[in-house]
């Protein structure tokens, strides 16, 4: 393509945010929790050694053999979703890149998700040669709660048109929510990295002869549950604190939302240690810890920056479309 037709295909781009950029934002933070779920999926079933080499699946070929069986296929299918991550990222970049110097924020953001791809690859493939170590695995997982927070704060920033971008506008939150809010973030960090720990003491190790971190897993868990306490404490206050505060029915639904995910989700984590690890509810589990990610960042981003779109004041009624 030459340089005057590419000018002219860059011309030919939106300048501000499309239903369409939305909509692939919105596509880029679920199939990262996708990712998740499906890479749980092949530890949970013993298929992580399904393809035993990489990038191959094995040494002479590229794709899983009919003699690999199912733990082949499990495995090979979690590889060929990268695919469909990186056709999402790179429609993201194309739909952002005729407003790259209006919207760098959301250029960059995409860039950011793009980029993750290509490392997990790598620490995939790293996980594969060093026979699933539980910290290589443990770090797989963790890059995917962080680029499930970056597409969160896409899908906000993607609602955003040029105008209101500019614009800014004070936080919504008080000072003290802000806090919480920021809190509320810090501990299900630490909570979803000591989550991590406790996985690397079990017994889901992704195939029956790979390591464990040698980790006492009874002690482990209960450091586990500590922030957690803390966390449901935490959010409790914010929720109280949001609805005698008066702050606008945006946030109190982020917060009211990021509640239940916290609810949900300890109570899963209790119902699966007591029944010894059921793999369904584990599979769960790992649903909802990006989803606690997604929800703790989505509330935070709510209550905290400038760059928001304005929300309904406690009180107010919205008028009702009239048919």
């Amino acid at each position: 393509m030459t340089l005057p037709a590419l000018s002219r295909l860059t011309d030919a781009l939106p300048r501000t945010t499309t239903p369409l950029v939305r909509r692939l934002a919105v596509a880029s933070l679920v199939s990262q929790i996708a990712i998740v779920v499906t890479g749980g999926a092949v530890r949970l079933t013993a298929s992580g050694l399904g393809c035993p080499e990489w990038p191959r699946c094995t040494a002479d070929s590229i794709v899983t053999t009919p003699e690999m069986g199912f733990h082949g296929v499990i495995e090979f299918g979690n590889r060929l979703l990268t695919f469909v991550l990186v056709l999402i990222a790179v429609a993201m970049i194309a739909s952002v890149l005729g407003m790259r110097r209006e919207r760098k924020d959301l250029f960059r953001l995409s860039i950011g998700l793009f980029l993750g791809i290509p490392a997990q690859a790598v620490i995939g493939g790293i996980t594969v040669w060093t026979g699933l170590n539980p910290w290589v695995v443990g770090l797989h997982f963790v890059v995917s709660m962080i680029l499930v927070a970056v597409a969160t704060v896409l899908v906000n920033r993607a609602r955003l048109d040029t105008e209101q971008y500019r614009a800014g506008r004070a936080p919504a939150a008080p000072p003290l929510l802000r806090q919480l809010l920021l809190t509320s973030t810090v501990l299900t960090s630490i909570t979803i990295l000591l989550g991590v720990v406790v996985t690397g003491s079990g017994p889901h190790a992704g195939d029956h002869g790979a390591a464990r971190n040698g980790l006492d897993s009874d002690l482990v868990t209960r450091l586990h549950a500590l922030p957690v306490y803390l966390l449901v404490a935490t959010v409790a206050l914010a929720v109280v604190v949001a609805y005698r505060s008066g702050v606008h029915a945006k946030l109190r639904r982020a917060l009211v939302l990021l509640a239940a995910i916290v609810l949900v989700q300890g109570a899963i984590g209790y119902v699966q240690h007591f029944l010894h690890l059921p793999i369904a509810l584990v599979a769960l589990h790992m649903l909802g810890a990006s989803l606690l990610m997604a929800a703790a960042v989505h509330a935070q981003y709510t209550g905290t920056t400038r760059k928001t779109l304005p929300g309904t004041p406690a009180g107010t009624r919205v008028p009702q479309a009239v048919s």
